[in-house]
């Protein structure tokens, strides 16, 4: 965090390493992507549901993935396999809200093991994560995009080529800068 910056500000300078994300473009390590971020644009969350892809500085945390249709990513970030019976609470009512839960879920739930595509390839961002605040927001992820332009519910979307690629090169000093 560069001088002055309180963790989620957005006011953070870039540096060589960080993922740099505006609304329908990213910026790593020289190279330029297409992205995809909320329905309800880059912001201040202000609760579930609400679309909005949190502004502010972030770090990753780990790297989820589906084992039967794809590799096991390549990259410093700790990575765990999706399987049939994980998802992820979005319940505020829940107390493991914001975390990996049991599928199928006594607490509403999304499932991470997609029958599309959009969880093959997953990086969770620490939005909201320690600890999580009920209904400040929860599943922020890094994920392959439905398709170019194509809002998400407040995730940031990429080609999956180029998610890998970002994935793969993630070093100990990055972060990601949503602006």
């Amino acid at each position: 965090m560069s001088a002055g910056a309180a963790p989620g500000s957005h006011r953070s300078v870039p540096r060589p390493g960080d993922l740099v994300v505006g609304r329908w473009e990213a910026r790593f390590l020289g190279r330029r992507f297409p992205c995809a971020v909320g329905f309800g644009g880059i912001g201040a969350k202000r609760g579930e549901g609400d679309g909005i892809t949190p502004l502010g500085v972030h770090a990753l945390e780990s790297v989820l993935w589906r084992p039967d249709r794809r590799p096991r990513p390549v990259g410093r970030l700790p990575a765990r396999p999706i399987g049939p019976g994980d998802g992820w609470s979005d319940d505020p009512a829940d107390p493991l809200y914001n975390r990996r839960v049991p599928w199928p879920s006594r607490h509403s739930a999304e499932r991470l093991r997609r029958a599309d595509r959009l969880y093959d390839l997953v990086a969770v961002v620490d939005f909201n994560r320690n600890p999580p605040v009920a209904g400040a927001g929860s599943a922020i992820f890094l994920h392959v995009w439905k398709r170019p332009r194509k809002w998400t519910a407040g995730c940031v979307a990429f080609r999956a080529q180029d998610l890998a690629w970002i994935l793969e090169r993630w070093g100990p000093r990055s972060r990601l800068i949503v602006r």
